[in-house]
C-alpha cells in the first residue's frame, strides 16, 4: 500500500491560525469581580453573550455547612435564581444560567450560605 500525502506551505488563508484565534475572543455580557462579604472570596464572575452561561475564574472561598451560587438582585439574596450548590472551593467553574434571566435585574452573582443565611461573598455584574 503506497499513501501520498500532499502539503502546502503557502496559502491565502490562516484557517488553522483563525480558528485558534477565534476561541479566545468569546464576547461577554457582563462581568464582576469578587468581593469578600462573610468569608474572604475572590475571583471573576463573567456572563457570556448569550447569557448561557456563568463561568467563573481564579475563584476562591471558604469551605461551609451548604453553599449555593445565586444569581441575585440584591446581595441579601431575598430574590434570587438558583444556579445549584457551589461546584468548588478553588479553581474555574461553569454554571448554566437558566433561558430567560434576566442579567440586568439579577445583577449579583453570590455564595450563599444557606445554614446561616448570610453571603459568603458576591460579584456585581456590569
Amino acid at each position: 500500500m503506497i499513501l501520498t500525502v500532499s502539503v502546502s506551505c503557502s496559502s491565502d488563508s490562516n484557517e488553522i491560525g483563525d480558528e485558534m484565534n477565534s476561541g479566545g475572543n468569546t464576547m461577554e455580557a457582563a462581568k464582576g469581580v469578587f468581593v469578600s462579604d462573610a468569608h474572604p472570596t475572590m475571583g471573576t464572575a463573567v456572563v457570556n453573550e448569550n447569557v448561557t452561561n456563568l463561568a467563573l475564574t481564579n475563584f476562591k472561598t471558604d469551605d461551609g455547612p451548604t453553599l449555593l451560587l445565586y444569581l441575585s438582585t440584591e446581595v441579601d439574596s431575598q430574590e434570587y435564581v438558583d444556579l445549584g450548590e457551589l461546584k468548588g472551593l478553588e479553581g474555574d467553574f461553569n454554571y448554566a444560567i437558566p433561558v430567560g434571566t434576566d442579567i440586568e435585574k439579577y445583577k449579583y452573582v453570590v455564595v450563599w450560605c444557606i445554614d446561616f443565611s448570610v453571603s459568603f461573598g458576591h460579584a456585581e455584574l456590569k
